[in-house]
C-alpha cells in the first residue's frame, strides 16, 4: 500500500540520484563543462587564494655578478559567501490516498512532481549563470494596473512568483507571474496595482542579493569581485570588445587573440545569444561548412576553429562571451540533498493544510579565478 512513507523513501532512495544528475550535467552546455568541487569551502564561505602575476626572481647576468634577488608569487585570496539553492515539490493527501492501491499511479504521481521540479531548477538554475546575484529580472518601463512592460523578460516564465522593489526596498512580495509576452517585453501579476510602479524591480522570490555570482557580474570591469577591487587589481578585469557590429572572422579572432595575448591561455569555450550564434554561422557558411562539435552531457554546437559556441536564452542580447571553463569552478558544500526533518524524513506536511512539501537544497557558489582570461564582445548585430 501507499503510503507518505513510501513516497519519502522513494524521493530518497530514487529521485535523488536522477535529479542530481540532471541538474548537474543537463541543465546547459556551460554548466557541463565547469567542474564541481568541496574544494576551499570553509563554513559558510568559499576562500580561495588565487596566484596571480608571475613569480619576480627570474633574471640573467654575468658569470660572478649577483644572482636574480628571490621574488615569491603574488597571491589574493577570493572570499564569498555560500548561495543556498532551493527547490520544493508540493504532494496533497488527497492524491497520495487516491493512488494508495496503484503504484503506477503514485509513480506518475511523483514523475509529475520531479519532472517539474527539474524544469523549473534547471530554468532558474541557467539563468543565474548569465546574472549577478541580484536576483534582478528586469525593471518596469511602463505599466497599466498589474500588466507591466519591462526592459527584458527572458527570464522569467509563467508560474514565477516574484517580489517588487523600488531600489533596495520590498514593496510587494509573492506576486505570481500569470502571463508572458516575450515579444512585447511584457508580463501580468496576481494582485492589486502599485502605485508609482515604473521604474521598479521584478526580482525572484527571496532571492534578492542572494544568487550565484554569474557571468555578468564576472564580466563586469567595475566595482568589486570576491571582495577584491578591480580599480587597484587589473589582472581581475575581463578583456572587453565593445561595439563590434557586424560579426566577422577576423572580428572574432582577433578577439579570441587578445584574450591569449594578456592572459596567456587561450579560450576554450564561446557562448552567445541565439541571434549572435545565428550570425557566426551566417559567417562561417559563406566560406566552409559550418563544423560541427559533440561536448558533454550529450550537447552539439557548432565550432569556430575548434571552439565550441553554444547559444543560450539567457545570455545578453548581442553578447558574446569567449571562456576558459578550467578558470571556473562551482564550489559546493555538497552535492543536491533533500532538506530532513528531526526525523530523518523529508516529506512533511504543512501546517494547518493537507498537502506534504519536500525541499531540494544546493548550497554553492560559482567562482572564476582568473577574470582577465575571459573575453566579452557587446552591441553585436544578430541575425
Amino acid at each position: 500500500m501507499i503510503t507518505t512513507k513510501t513516497a519519502d523513501n522513494a524521493l530518497k532512495s530514487y529521485y535523488l540520484d536522477a535529479v542530481s544528475e540532471q541538474l548537474n550535467v543537463g541543465v546547459s552546455p556551460l554548466l557541463a563543462r565547469i567542474k564541481q568541487t568541496t574544494a576551499d569551502v570553509w563554513g559558510r564561505d568559499v576562500r580561495k587564494l588565487v596566484r596571480f602575476g608571475i613569480n619576480g626572481g627570474i633574471g640573467a647576468g654575468t658569470e660572478e655578478g649577483a644572482l636574480p634577488t628571490a621574488g615569491g608569487n603574488n597571491y589574493a585570496q577570493f572570499v564569498s559567501t555560500l548561495k543556498n539553492l532551493y527547490g520544493t515539490i508540493e504532494i496533497s493527501d488527497k492524491a497520495i490516498r487516491a493512488s494508495a492501491n496503484n503504484e503506477g499511479a503514485f509513480v506518475n504521481l511523483l514523475n509529475a512532481e520531479m519532472d517539474g521540479l527539474v524544469r523549473s531548477a534547471s530554468f532558474n538554475f541557467s539563468r543565474m549563470l548569465f546574472g549577478d546575484g541580484s536576483g534582478v529580472l528586469g525593471t518596469v518601463t511602463a505599466a497599466t494596473g498589474t500588466f507591466l512592460t519591462l526592459d527584458d523578460v527572458s527570464g522569467i516564465a509563467e508560474g514565477m512568483v516574484v517580489d517588487i522593489y523600488s531600489g533596495d526596498n520590498l514593496v510587494a512580495a509573492g506576486r505570481t507571474v500569470t502571463l508572458v509576452d516575450q515579444a512585447e517585453k511584457s508580463v501580468s501579476i496576481s494582485g492589486d496595482a502599485i502605485t508609482n510602479i515604473t521604474g521598479m524591480k521584478l526580482v525572484v522570490q527571496n532571492s534578492y542579493n542572494m544568487e550565484l555570482t554569474g557571468l555578468k557580474a564576472i564580466m563586469s570591469s567595475t566595482g568589486s569581485l570576491y571582495g577584491v577591487a578591480r580599480s587597484t587589481n587589473s589582472w581581475m578585469i575581463p578583456q572587453t570588445v565593445a561595439s563590434v557590429g557586424e560579426l566577422t572572422e577576423q572580428k572574432l579572432q582577433k578577439a579570441l587573440d587578445l584574450v591569449e595575448e594578456r592572459s596567456g591561455k587561450a579560450a576554450n569555450f564561446i557562448v552567445c545569444s541565439w541571434g549572435v550564434r545565428r550570425a557566426l554561422a551566417n559567417v562561417l557558411s559563406k566560406y566552409k561548412t559550418v563544423e560541427g562539435i559533440e561536448l558533454e552531457g550529450g550537447y552539439r554546437a557548432i565550432a569556430f576553429n575548434g571552439i565550441p559556441v553554444v547559444a543560450d536564452r539567457f545570455c545578453p542580447k548581442g553578447t558574446m562571451y569567449l571562456l576558459n571553463t578550467d578558470d571556473f569552478a562551482l564550489h559546493q558544500l555538497c552535492d543536491w540533498q533533500w532538506l530532513e526533518g528531526e526525523d530523518g524524513k523529508v516529506l512533511r506536511q504543512v501546517p494547518g493544510k493537507p498537502v506534504y512539501t519536500a525541499t531540494l537544497v544546493k548550497y554553492a557558489e560559482l567562482m572564476c579565478t582568473r577574470p582577465s582570461g575571459q573575453g566579452v564582445l557587446t552591441a553585436i548585430t544578430e541575425a
